[in-house]
């Protein structure tokens, strides 16, 4: 066996390794949680002497005060039990409770579940229940948190309405400076108006990713510097930004042609295999550099103008200032997909990016069928993990998991977008 099978059978093993201990340990936290609605219902004070079952628990588990209270109240909603008078007490989520005690379910996805049915009548939420059980069982406890919100808004439709304030008179500095070394410093002052409107931006656009693909590990600085890219992409695709020189602004991104087609840079393929490490640079505007794979990500929908090049440097195709995908395309696209079609993403169209699924440089045409809308961090995973997207045969995209994360690759799709409204 060669060292790329033996990898891949490692990581897979890991991988079930990690997912048979998941089990045992779900399976027993929920045993934990019966033995403590157990407790209440007999009377910790008459058996302990302690003034609440959270309160032994804190000291049994030696967790601070907010867990142990956590655990008795998820116990609570999860175990049919009796108050001490002997009356019935029903379970919130009762077979949520059974599929707990199996290990089925991870904490966030009980407290997901557990969320919506204190918000459910009680004579719908036996379906209700089931309907987010059966969706549980291949999808992310955010995907079952939209599921829930679409249940409890087909119960109650009604919706907050929207603040307004007065915005304050503006004061603002902002200064930007290159470094030699490549790096770009940024300083400013600002309004308390203009710093919150700004600061509600960047959190939005700086919210963790984690999705199908697993925990977002990027630092809180890393994932608002991010946010801030993003938001330069948001500003450079407005229909209202200003001409500069006559022309709208943008940034002119130079490659070879042979390092566009190669530039993949180093990654992970659907099968867990390691595609040989690529070489190449394209330069960015007048002075500022990037790698061809950079370059490749940047081209599928570009927001900067590409500029191919021959063996000697002549322009053998210059983009369009427009992005490549056409507007028309990018309508259809918006209607299909209603957001970055990763599964379990939330990020809205005007935060996405048109991906074409076999690229444009290996002979991949700019049609709706080889495209699909993905925000800027799940646009470059795609590129650069093993992640894999296609078009289904309803025409809608579905994404491929690497091995490790599921050996069968079974397809996955993001439910998270409203989806269009459909007549009767």
């Amino acid at each position: 066996m060669d060292s790329e099978a033996v990898w891949k059978a490692d990581a897979v093993a890991l991988a079930d390794r990690i997912s048979a201990l998941l089990t045992v340990v779900r399976s027993a936290e929920a045993e934990i949680g019966s033995l403590l609605a157990e407790i209440e219902s007999r009377g910790v004070m008459e058996l302990f002497g302690y003034r609440s079952v959270a309160r032994l628990f804190e000291h049994l588990a030696d967790v601070p005060k907010a867990a142990a209270e956590a655990v008795v109240k998820r116990a609570r909603a999860l175990t049919p039990g009796c108050a001490l008078d002997g009356t019935p007490v029903a379970a919130v989520a009762p077979a949520t409770g059974v599929a707990a005690s199996a290990g089925r379910l991870s904490t966030p996805m009980i407290d997901t579940i557990v969320g919506v049915m204190t918000q459910v009548p009680l004579e719908h939420r036996a379906d209700a229940e089931q309907h987010l059980l059966s969706f549980a069982s291949d999808a992310g406890h955010k995907q079952v948190a939209a599921l829930g919100a679409r249940i409890l808004a087909h119960l109650d439709p009604d919706g907050a309405e929207p603040d307004t304030t007065e915005p304050a008179v503006p004061r603002r500095e902002l200064s930007l400076r290159r470094k030699r070394t490549g790096t770009w410093e940024l300083n400013g002052r600002f309004d308390d108006e203009t710093g919150t409107r700004a600061s509600a931006l960047l959190d939005s656009l700086a919210q963790r990713q984690s999705g199908e693909e697993g925990a977002d590990l990027r630092s809180p600085q890393e994932r608002y510097g991010d946010a801030f890219s993003d938001a330069i992409d948001l500003a450079l695709n407005s229909p209202e930004l200003p001409m500069q020189a006559g022309e709208r602004a943008h940034v002119m991104v130079a490659v070879s042609l042979e390092d566009l087609k190669t530039g993949l840079g180093q990654g992970i393929l659907g099968d867990g295999s390691r595609p040989q490490a690529r070489t190449g640079r394209a330069t960015l505007g007048d002075l500022g550099t990037i790698s061809a794979a950079e370059a490749r990500i940047h081209a599928c929908d570009c927001m900067l103008i590409p500029a191919v090049l021959g063996a000697k440097s002549e322009p053998l195709d210059l983009g369009r200032q427009r992005r490549l995908v056409p507007p028309g395309i990018r309508r259809a696209l918006y209607l299909r997909d209603r957001g970055c079609a990763f599964p379990g993403c939330h990020r809205p169209p005007r935060h996405c990016q048109g991906h074409h699924i076999r690229h444009w440089a290996d002979g991949g045409p700019t049609e709706l069928g080889n495209l699909v809308l993905m925000c800027a961090h799940h646009h470059r995973l795609l590129h650069r993990s093993g992640w894999q997207v296609r078009i289904a045969a309803d025409g809608l995209p579905e994404f491929l998991p690497p091995v490790f994360l599921d050996k069968r690759r079974k397809p996955r799709r993001n439910n998270l977008h409203q989806p269009l409204p459909f007549a009767a």
